[in-house]
């Protein structure tokens, strides 16, 4: 009997070391780099596609991506008139609750929010379209405070599509960027809503990216992408550390819209449009930080779909002649290999990098891909079409809310309807 109970306690310490769930508190994930560490999960959909847990029906016009922690989802959706968030269980996408925010953003390209639920502890952070930051108490969805970008901050953007931030809490500070001539970036007190301080010396309008964090020799600092480029911000005290701008293209960005990469100090902004990307490496000169431009080319011309950086490559959806699914080197900019869309049977959309596996959304369709993250070339692992399609109204009817997994499960959005399937 010992040995027997032995047994048991070991194949249950394998298991637990075999696979790893993990939550989705903000956008992007929990470090904001699109890419989820869980393991033990079904990503060879050539044998076995991940069955349908369930569906929720109510989810409203909008573009925010779910966010997840623990047994509960936070998003955003908008009908009737009104924005409104709400908060589902995820065990059977039952509604826990829904708390009206006010007016919802009207665009032609789709009504509502577009920004993901930032969870921190028991509040949440949320901007909607309209331009107005909230905090909401995480249990009943309760306003305990909100701003106006506009109004508050004079707030403007690069173009009239709708505010798509997803707020950054770092410590007690909430990141934002209302984008204005008094300041693009403001830190917020994340208890009260109160003004700690705003990026005075940079004042370029705003875009549609979200802001990450980086430290480099010891100076922390917030890297965002706004309407004419990319700049760091000091986390102490808003002052603008460097900025490069965008000299790609002679037309003017219609949106500046992913979110930067970091890592081991160097940055990395990609932009649809025409204009490309660019790989900065940064380092610490004096008390400020020096921004050297180590590549600008249009190997990889990323609209809205987002990149991941898997082993030093980064992979994506590049508009340019080729339209294809790259592997790009980080550091040289390079491509390693590339694979046109209309080969690989998968066409423009996000990427989301699930352990050593991207999982790619075709916005036309819907349809999710999983190919190897790896540097040896595309090698597909199955293909799953989206159940149904939303009736909600808009100008694309494209699926652009990025897709999301959480603690052994994987969401899918289409504007009202959001689907929750089982990866275990």
């Amino acid at each position: 009997m010992k040995k027997i109970g032995l047994l048991m306690v070991t194949m249950l310490v394998i298991t637990a070391m075999d696979t790893y769930a993990q939550d989705w508190p903000q956008w992007r994930g929990a470090n904001r780099d699109g890419v989820s560490k869980e393991t033990g999960l079904n990503l060879d959909w050539t044998a076995k596609k991940p069955p349908l847990a369930w569906t929720f029906k109510q989810a409203g016009a909008g573009y925010s991506a779910p966010t997840v922690v623990g047994s509960t989802l936070y998003c955003q959706g908008a009908s009737d008139g009104k924005d409104f968030a709400f908060a589902l269980n995820t065990q059977d996408g039952s509604l826990k609750w829904k708390q009206t925010l006010g007016d919802w953003f009207a665009e032609e390209r789709g009504n509502g929010p577009r920004g993901a639920v930032t969870v921190v502890g028991d509040k949440l952070y949320l901007i909607r379209g309209g331009g107005h930051i909230h905090c909401l108490s995480a249990s009943d969805g309760k306003m305990l405070w909100q701003k106006d970008f506009t109004k508050d901050f004079n707030g403007k953007q690069m173009s009239n599509w709708g505010y798509s931030e997803s707020p950054l809490v770092d410590g007690n500070l909430v990141i934002c960027t209302p984008g204005s001539t008094g300041g693009a970036m403001v830190a917020l007190d994340k208890n009260t809503g109160a003004t700690v301080w705003r990026s005075t010396a940079w004042t370029d309008e705003a875009g549609y990216s979200s802001v990450i964090i980086a430290e480099v020799g010891g100076i922390r600092q917030y890297i965002q992408h706004a309407a004419k480029g990319v700049a760091g911000v000091s986390a102490k005290d808003g002052k603008l550390l460097w900025k490069v701008d965008y000299v790609l293209t002679g037309r003017s960005p219609a949106a500046i819209i992913p979110t930067p990469v970091f890592q081991d100090n160097f940055v990395y902004v990609t932009n649809g449009y025409g204009c490309g990307c660019i790989g900065i490496r940064l380092s610490k000169a004096g008390d400020g930080i020096k921004a050297e431009t180590v590549y600008a080319n249009k190997n990889m011309i990323n609209q809205h779909g987002g990149v991941v950086l898997i082993d030093g490559n980064i992979y994506g959806y590049t508009d340019n002649p080729g339209a294809s699914w790259v592997c790009q080197n980080l550091q040289s900019g390079e491509i390693v290999w590339s694979k046109k869309g209309q080969e690989a049977g998968v066409g423009k959309g996000a990427v989301l990098a699930v352990s050593d596996r991207l999982l790619l959304l075709e916005e036309k369709t819907g349809a999710i891909t999983v190919i190897a993250a790896s540097s040896d070339g595309w090698k597909s692992f199955g293909k799953m079409e989206i159940p149904q399609r939303s009736t909600v109204e808009s100008m694309d009817k494209m699926v652009w809310t990025h897709l999301v997994v959480a603690n052994g499960k994987l969401y899918q959005r289409d504007h009202d309807l959001l689907f929750c399937y089982d990866l275990k």
